[in-house]
């Protein structure tokens, strides 16, 4: 490939390579997250006593509902993500709740294709991209 030619994450997908609709980047995702889990244990806190199951099961439900709903969690909302679908329909409840699953098992999340998408967008067949 040439310097003209230089391939960016997302471009397969027919992502924009910057603004509105490109992948979203490593510190807004990590930022996204960290709000969820801060939300998330505030809940478990004030609910649960700080019980770590209750907490993942908060977080769980906040990415299921919020992102089948708005199609982003509060934290995204925040950090100027939305979850889209590769077909470019709304998300499905499904996809919602296997992406949801996956994130909740950490793995999924920490591995990427070259896409810059991490397993578990992969297996919903959804992508992360900026507002």
């Amino acid at each position: 490939m040439t310097s003209n030619q230089q391939a960016w994450a997302g471009q397969r997908l027919g992502l924009p390579q910057s603004g509105s609709g490109s992948l979203a980047k490593m510190p807004r995702r990590l930022l996204a997250i960290c709000i969820d889990w801060a939300i998330a244990l505030l809940i478990s806190h004030a609910f649960f006593t700080d019980d770590s199951t209750a907490t993942l099961g908060i977080f769980a439900v906040m990415q299921w509902i919020a992102v089948w709903a708005l199609g982003a969690s509060v934290g995204h909302l925040i950090a100027g993500l939305r979850v889209g679908s590769l077909t470019g329909k709304r998300l499905s409840p499904w996809q919602s709740l296997v992406r949801a699953g996956l994130i909740c098992l950490v793995i999924p999340v920490a591995v990427w294709d070259a896409d810059g998408r991490g397993l578990h967008d992969k297996a919903a067949k959804t992508v992360l991209v900026r507002r």
